[in-house]
């Protein structure tokens, strides 16, 4: 199964999001944190991470750029645990159990995202509030497309000149 990872280029992330997520967790969507949400909420920080934020399984902070990758069973079980306890925690899921159907759905949804896309393909989320409710819209950036000049790159490559 795949799944995909957050992914930093620069530090744009952390100035755009109120928490942003750590470079190598797993990643979901996470549009279910806005469901409630309308026009007077899209401010600031809370702005960007509802239009282009995935959201972090282990931080619940918000990324970017995710990459496609392989995840192992046990860090599949290790996330759907965390998630469900996050559903309990913050959501005020009933329980565990009820919560996990859940976890398992955005983990899920998150992996056949991924399916077809080879390993570092990059994705990004577009959002939009629309009267249907939230609208999610997917950006892929294949492996060999994916040229560094793309993005911000700090610093000089050039070595010095010895004379």
């Amino acid at each position: 199964m795949k799944l995909a990872r957050a992914i930093h280029f620069d530090e744009s992330d952390s100035r755009v999001f109120h928490n942003p997520a750590r470079t190598g967790e797993w990643c979901i969507s996470g549009g279910f944190e806005f469901s409630n949400w309308g026009e007077a909420d899209l401010v600031g920080k809370a702005r960007q991470a509802f239009a282009n934020g995935w959201m972090g399984c282990e931080t619940y902070g918000r990324v970017s750029f995710v990459a496609v990758t392989q995840i192992e069973p046990q860090e599949h079980d290790a996330i759907a645990g965390l998630l469900a306890r996050h559903f309990v925690e913050i959501y005020g899921a009933p329980s565990l159990d009820a919560a996990h159907a859940v976890a398992m759905e955005e983990i899920n949804q998150m992996a056949e995202l991924c399916a077809d896309h080879g390993p570092n393909t990059l994705l990004t989320v577009a959002r939009e509030l629309t009267e249907a409710g939230v609208k999610e819209t997917y950006r892929v950036i294949e492996p060999q497309e994916a040229d560094m000049n793309q993005f911000a790159v700090h610093g000089s490559l050039d070595e010095p000149h010895q004379h």
